[in-house]
């Protein structure tokens, strides 16, 4: 599809061995998401989840810019008729609904970043912009609050003045703000932002993958369920893991100082 498409959106896919690779692709919109490409982004993502071949994503998008958002002029009718739900199959790319992803996503930022972009941003494990990036919270301009769950991460990560400044006033700010607010891992070279973003997505995709996924599902279940709940799974994780392979393989790796080649198993 050409970069400069403006019709309904999609996501492309490229699986280059145990990576995933998902590109926004309505450059002609600047990428803002229409009903189709959130639920296409929303299957996207549930084909990663259920390949075991698949070891990490990369979300990045075609064109210049990241994304300009929501497409509210599609959407808005969309949403007062009864509100927008992800196809079966599909997992929500902000995390806001369940199922929730179990496996890690890595994000490359260029371009302008607005609303649901900043979200999908908060949503991912490892986050790289480039230093062009131009971010903001448009939404309380547009008659409408965030959705896709920034009123809980934005918050949590910047603190509650840095993050209220940006999602009440509508205010724009460059990646090395972001980045001070811990919105993301790395400020980047325009240009630059997709190639880190995979060179940290084949790193994870090195690892062992139950033990990706374990750190994950600990992770997520502080957020979900409290400090003292995760913390008492911890040993049951740890005890599940060592009778594994990959626990064997990377012992034996370690004492012949050779790569690990982890299975998943």
């Amino acid at each position: 599809m050409s970069e400069a498409n403006s019709g309904p959106g999609r996501v492309t896919r490229e699986q280059r061995g145990h990576l995933w690779l998902i590109g926004l692709d309505r450059a002609g919109k600047r990428n803002a998401f229409d009903s189709a490409m959130l639920s296409d982004l929303a299957l996207a993502l549930g084909e990663y989840e259920r390949n075991d071949e698949l070891r990490c994503a990369v979300l990045f998008a075609h064109g210049e810019h990241f994304t300009a958002g929501l497409d509210l002029l599609e959407l808005t009718p969309k949403l007062a008729a009864g509100g927008f739900q992800y196809p079966e199959g599909g997992i929500d790319p902000w995390g806001v609904s369940h199922p929730r992803r179990t496996k890690p996503v890595v994000t490359a930022v260029e371009g302008t970043c607005w609303t649901a972009g900043i979200e999908l941003l908060l949503n991912a494990d490892i986050a790289i912009a480039a230093s062009n990036a131009r971010f903001a919270h448009l939404e309380v301009l547009r008659g409408i609050s965030p959705a896709g769950g920034s009123t809980v991460r934005f918050t949590r990560a910047a603190g509650w003045t840095d993050a209220m400044r940006y999602m009440l006033t509508g205010e724009a700010f460059d990646a090395a703000e972001a980045r001070r607010m811990r919105l993301l891992t790395e400020v980047v070279e325009p240009g630059q932002a997709l190639p880190r973003a995979l060179e940290y997505a084949e790193r994870i995709a090195k690892a062992a993958p139950l033990a990706i996924r374990a750190t994950l599902h600990s992770a997520f279940e502080a957020l979900d369920e409290g400090d003292d709940f995760a913390l008492s799974r911890l040993n049951e994780y740890l005890l599940g893991q060592i009778k594994s392979e990959d626990v064997r393989e990377g012992v034996m790796a370690m004492m012949q100082k050779r790569e690990p080649q982890f299975k998943g198993r």
